[in-house]
């Protein structure tokens, strides 16, 4: 049996009044890719952030490796992200100030990397996703697809376990998001991490093995993609 590394149980979440989720669950093994798939509003984010331990859980259990993320303090949650999980956003979430190169080693960085490796592995990975000559260049001087490539480089760049990735190719253009897909799914089946894929377009959602559906901030079907 594969390892189950991540496990969301029973998870209710609230913003104020309003109820993001309703006894959501969800399940992740080594290596697998799961979508999490639903209409917009549907409480998808915000389980893929109760996941990643970015936001608490009002009630119901988020485990990763069979430990409880409530039962970590600040800081260990914030090393878990560092250290296990990569995270790939919408719009990228890259620091403008930073070339694409910094960009990538910042994770290794504040992991505690010294400059000239964790400069050579972003090199590396920049070179991997087919964007090693943006190095130098800055987000905003670079294309939305090779953006975003800079960005998948700088969630794979330290290795995790799993990737989480919230609507990663809703900024691009069909032909675009394909290949970021392409790309990221090829590489995750190659390091062996697990991939948790938040999107509402079904087009991505095949990427994976599994699909999740979301709805009114509960978990309904599990199925395999088409």
């Amino acid at each position: 049996m594969s390892e189950i590394l991540l496990a969301a149980t029973d998870v209710h979440r609230s913003f104020g009044p309003t109820e993001a989720l309703r006894g959501a669950g969800l399940t992740v093994e080594a290596g697998e890719i799961v979508s999490v798939i639903g209409p917009s509003g549907s409480g998808k984010s915000t389980l893929l952030h109760c996941a990643a331990g970015i936001l608490p859980v009002d009630a119901g259990t988020v485990t990763y490796r069979g430990v409880d993320l409530a039962g970590l303090s600040d800081r260990e949650r914030s090393r878990l992200r560092l250290h296990e999980f990569g995270f790939v956003f919408q719009f990228g979430r890259l620091l403008p100030e930073l070339s694409c190169r910094d960009n990538v080693a910042l994770p290794l960085r504040l992991a505690g990397t010294a400059r000239r490796p964790a400069r050579a592995a972003a090199e590396e990975w920049l070179g991997r996703l087919d964007v090693e000559g943006v190095a130098e260049q800055r987000p905003g001087e670079v294309s939305g697809g090779q953006a975003q490539r800079v960005a998948l480089a700088a969630a794979l760049v330290g290795e995790p376990r799993v990737i989480f990735a919230d609507e990663p190719t809703g900024a691009l253009d069909s032909l675009q998001g394909e290949a970021v897909m392409r790309l990221l799914t090829t590489t995750v089946r190659h390091t062996g991490a697990a991939l948790v894929l938040v999107t509402h377009e079904p087009r991505v959602a095949a990427y994976a093995d599994r699909e999740v559906l979301v709805r009114d901030g509960r978990t309904g079907e599990t199925r395999a993609a088409a």
